[in-house]
């Protein structure tokens, strides 16, 4: 019997219990988390495993590297990347790659219809965003 492949995702995300969080639900909803990085360092290492969707915020551990971590995801791995953060008007739409950005604080049922919309974005579907995520052109 072939079992299905679970999507994977990177968590990055310095605040341990937002990360921690964050993995619990989507472990619930069906996902691999590959890892969960603090800063631009670990992030890179766990580009390794391919993640399909990053979860990536603007303030890391090693500063502002959320947007650097989210376009190099997007270009050199094929991630769909996703910015969650407090700070949305830090990230500028760019068409280096990553798909939108998501506000903080974010309440546990907004995350499956977020990740329904990265996976069929991934897919090459049209789909629409939930209202609490700014797309980038």
């Amino acid at each position: 019997m072939v079992s299905e492949m679970k999507p994977k995702v990177l968590i990055v995300e310095d605040e341990f219990l937002v990360a921690l969080n964050l993995k619990r639900i989507l472990s619930d909803l069906g996902f691999e988390t590959v890892g969960i990085a603090p800063d631009m360092q670990s992030a890179l290492q766990y580009a390794e495993c391919k993640p399909d969707i990053a979860l990536v915020d603007v303030n890391l551990r090693d500063g502002e590297t959320g947007p650097a971590i989210g376009v190099t995801l997007a270009q050199k791995y094929g991630t769909s990347v996703l910015f969650v953060t407090a700070n949305p008007k830090r990230v500028i739409d760019t068409e280096a790659g990553p798909i939108g950005v998501l506000s903080k604080p974010v309440n546990d049922n907004e995350i499956a219809p977020v990740l329904d919309f990265l996976m069929s974005h991934r897919q090459g579907n049209t789909a629409l965003p939930p209202r609490n995520v700014r797309v980038f052109n």
